[in-house]
This record gives C-alpha cells, structure tokens and sequence, in this order.
C-alpha cells in the first residue's frame, strides 16, 4: 500500500509545525494544498520526473484518499518540497535546514531518474533502412519507451 494524497500534505504541514493543527484546518485549505501537490507532480512530471502518480484533469477533481503510487525513497523529497510550496500559504517560514535537505532529496531523484534516460519510440511503420539487410523484420519493432518508477521497480510501461 502506498502513501496517499492526505498522508503526503499532512506530512508536508507537519514539517511547517503544523500538525496539531491539522484537525482544525477547513476543508477548503486542505483541498488547496492537494491541488499545489497536483501541480507539483505534473510540474515533476513535465521534467521527466515519473512516479505513476495519479494526475487529475481537473483542478476540482481528484480524492484525498487515493494512492499516489509513489516509491518510498521519493517521499521525502515530495513531502519537502510541497512544504516550501504550502509555506507562504500559512504564514510560515521555511527554515533554512528544510530548503536544503527539499534540494539535496529533489537533486537525489533527479539523479535517479538521469540514470534511466527515457527512449524514443519509433513510428512501427518506419522502414529499418538500406543498411538493414534482413528480411524477416523490415520495419521498426515497437520496443518499450518511458520507465515509470513505481513502487515495483522492475515493471515498466510501453506506448502501444
């Protein structure tokens, strides 16, 4: 099982100092603080940063309670760093230490993801070429395009 939408922002507001407080939040701020992890995630994922987390299609839609899928040695990284984003929203100071233990967990995923670069998949219908003498497979083979990182590691999803 892993860690869903409301464990990650509670995490993140428990980092601000804000966990007692949790309780007495509005809905409407809890809401907010989901849709700033949504764009966080789609921002990461813009960047090639791939979990398998659920992105909605709408601002408004979307559970709390639903599975993110994200690995446990992301966690860290996603939960800082959604704390610097939901700071100014509560009137709170990001302590310096917090900033930079966000960067070092956010560059350790880059460099995770910079390990595995994704592949360009061809159009199956491209001809292998002149130089390609067989005649078995004359055309390109769909091969498998972008690894997700999710919590199996070995799993990988093609476009077909």
């Amino acid at each position: 099982m892993s860690w869903t939408k409301r464990q990650i922002v509670e995490q993140a507001l428990e980092e601000l100092g804000l966990a007692s407080y949790v309780f007495d939040m509005q809905p409407e701020q809890v809401e907010s603080a989901k849709r700033k992890l949504d764009s966080m995630m789609a921002l990461w994922d813009s960047k090639d940063i791939r979990f398998g987390y659920p992105l909605s299609g709408d601002a408004n839609s979307g559970d709390l309670d639903q599975e993110t899928f994200i690995p446990d040695y992301a966690v860290e990284a996603i939960v800082l760093n959604l704390a610097i984003r939901l700071a100014g929203a509560f009137g709170k100071v990001v302590p310096v230490e917090t900033k930079a233990m966000a960067k070092d967990a956010f560059e350790t995923i880059q460099l995770a993801m910079l390990s595995n670069p994704p592949r360009v998949q061809l159009d199956p219908s491209l001809p292998r070429g002149a130089g390609h003498k067989s005649t078995c497979h004359p055309f390109i083979e769909k091969t498998c395009t972008k690894t997700v990182f999710a919590p199996d590691t070995s799993v990988s999803f093609s476009n077909e």
